[in-house]
């Protein structure tokens, strides 16, 4: 038996632009951004005042309160995404289906907010004592966990943490195992909860953050925006998909890897291209047949312009007439979620013909010269995709897709 096409057959999304995939759909095809006045930390205490935060997010409403003190809000988001994801591909649990799927997430700090809690604790308010769930709740698995203890899953369950590319590295290795027979279903994705004082400090020294929005390719971009949320997929080979019936929203149907090995925090042009090339081959399909990139996008000074490089590479002449956008500029750069959120927002641009403009966008780059969907979206039927993510570390994940017809 050779290789099995994966059908994508559910998704869930809780996000700055949507608390579920619907939300997600709308705000999108809107070009509605969420980067509002952060909410999360006292005005003053740092020199970005604005971020993608998820709105009226109340636990209460998703958890117990004995499944709140277990869990941080990156888990939580992470299994209400899985939750949405989950019921919306109408699986019915068997025995033999639960020992034989997967769980694959993807996180960049796992319980950061948990973290800090501690720290404050400890070392400012010199408290001797740490909160007993600690380390479940700080532990980057948490949310893969909790997902595998809620649907009784027991299949092969674990977290990636790869940066800003995690939750593309985990969708990647979740499609493969569908693929090849390892498992007949997969839950993949990622979440993150990062507003948390002591590491956005830490996101300010870096200087990358945006004093104001987060323009992607625009010429006057000042650096990225962090987000938080959680987005979830389910994967099935195809003929399963259609045998019971299930609404298949694409294919997912090649996956690319590499390293840049050329510096922690500076992009690298050739290794981002090496990984898009990869996926292109892992699907094997030509570069023209690309319609669409969700890009990285991360609206830096550095990325935008390495990210043109890379695509200039793959596709040569081809880049003029492909069209780019990045998706970060509305629900912001949600770090180890980033992948799973801007899968989803690429599946739907399949699905529905809309594909989501670059918010934000003023004047153009002469080092940015791709079509990058300016501010509206675009009605444009596309076969293929690919949605790229680059992290911190030289780490870089590129999925593919393709429409289902």
């Amino acid at each position: 038996m050779g290789p099995r096409r994966v059908a994508i057959t559910g998704i869930g999304v809780i996000s700055a632009i949507g608390r579920n995939a619907g939300e997600f759909r709308k705000s999108l095809a809107d070009g509605a951004s969420g980067i509002r006045p952060m909410q999360s930390v006292a005005p003053g205490l740092l020199r970005f005042p604005n971020a993608a935060e998820v709105q009226d997010y109340d636990p209460a409403r998703h958890f117990d309160e004995k499944d709140v003190g277990l869990l941080d809000r990156f888990a939580q988001l992470g299994v209400v995404a899985a939750r949405e994801a989950i019921a919306d591909a109408g699986i019915e649990w068997t025995p033999e289906l639960r020992e034989r799927t997967a769980i694959v997430t993807g996180s960049c700090v796992g319980g950061q907010s948990t973290e800090d809690e501690g720290f404050v604790g400890l070392y400012k308010n010199n408290s001797g004592r740490v909160n007993p769930f600690t380390i479940p709740r700080i532990m980057a698995n948490a949310g893969a966990s909790r997902i595998s203890l809620e649907y009784g899953i027991t299949g092969p369950t674990w977290t990636i943490s790869t940066a800003c590319s995690s939750s593309n590295h985990a969708l990647g290795q979740a499609f493969w195992m569908v693929r090849s027979g390892s498992v007949e279903m997969a839950v993949t994705g990622g979440s993150e909860a990062i507003f948390s004082l002591g590491f956005l400090k830490a996101w300010e020294a870096m200087r990358v953050v945006s004093p104001d929005t987060c323009r992607p390719f625009s010429k006057n971009r000042r650096g990225l925006i962090l987000g938080e949320g959680g987005a979830a997929l389910i994967l099935e080979p195809l003929e399963a998909a259609r045998a019971r019936g299930a609404r298949i929203y694409a294919e997912i149907v090649g996956f690319g890897m590499s390293s840049d090995a050329h510096h922690i925090t500076q992009p690298s042009p050739e290794g981002a291209a090496r990984a898009m090339r990869a996926a292109i081959c892992d699907a094997r399909i030509d570069p023209e047949q690309i319609g669409y990139i969700n890009a990285h996008g991360t609206g830096t000074i550095a990325n935008d312009s390495t990210e043109t490089t890379a695509i200039r590479q793959v596709f040569g002449e081809y880049a003029n007439t492909l069209a780019v956008s990045s998706t970060k500029s509305m629900h912001g750069h949600a770090l180890g979620a980033a992948g799973a959120l801007e899968a989803i927002a690429t599946v739907l641009a399949l699905e529905t013909g809309v594909l989501p403009p670059t918010a934000n966008y003023t004047e153009p780059d002469p080092s940015c010269d791709l079509d990058v969907i300016p501010n509206e979206a675009r009605r444009a039927q596309v076969e293929y995709a690919l949605s790229n993510s680059f992290a911190f570390g030289g780490l870089n994940a590129v999925v593919a897709l393709r429409a289902w017809q």
